[in-house]
């Protein structure tokens, strides 16, 4: 009888560490899958961000594109009215020189 019962008792103990070790690997599967979720939806956050920052970076592109061309035009009409006002200025100095001596 006293057999039996620690048959029965080392059975007991037996089961509760197998199914200890069960619960363990299911933890750790459990925990190992959601740590591939996580990452996969990490990825996904960073891929989405990456297309969204080039979306970003293409329109600053265009703009400082359309930007730039309205500086150059700018500049080139100053150019254009520096150039006309220096003809203008040398034509009178010409002219200047000319009365005095003639």
């Amino acid at each position: 009888m006293a057999s039996e019962a620690v048959k029965k008792i080392l059975s007991a103990e037996a089961d509760s560490e197998r199914k200890n070790a069960d619960a363990r690997k299911r933890s750790e599967d459990i925990i190992v899958e959601a740590e591939r979720y996580s990452a996969l939806a990490v990825q996904k956050k960073i891929s989405a961000a990456a297309v969204e920052s080039e979306k970003i970076r293409e329109e600053y592109r265009k703009k400082s594109d359309i930007h730039t061309q309205q500086a150059e035009k700018d500049c080139l009409e100053k150019i254009k009215n520096i150039r006309t006002q220096a003809e203008k200025n040398m034509n009178n100095a010409v002219n200047a020189v000319i009365g005095e001596f003639f």
